[in-house]
């Protein structure tokens, strides 16, 4: 069996800012184009623009309840939303 991994994302705990469409996208980008590269401090770290903790866990937040991100074994985070694959299922007939 399986064992998932869970990513903490303690938004309840710090002090929590609402991001900017512009600061999801440009996080979301920049998960992309390094997938699998960083573990969720090392990502706060490399980002090309510095935001608060809160902000940032706020938003990692919003990717892992929509499928968009998850995490390795090895706690590294991963870009797994394929809108293709998506679509995919959504049109499939159900037999």
């Amino acid at each position: 069996m399986l064992e998932e991994k869970q990513m903490e994302f303690n938004v309840g705990k710090i002090i929590v800012r609402s991001p900017r469409l512009d600061t999801v996208i440009m996080v979301e980008e920049f998960i992309k184009e390094h997938s699998g590269e960083y573990k969720k401090t090392e990502l706060f770290h490399k980002l090309p623009k510095k935001m608060m903790w809160g902000t940032f866990s706020v938003i990692l937040k919003y990717f892992w309840d929509n499928n968009k991100i998850g995490i390795d074994k090895n706690d590294y985070v991963v870009y797994i939303w394929n809108p293709q694959l998506a679509k995919k299922f959504i049109n499939r007939k159900r037999y």
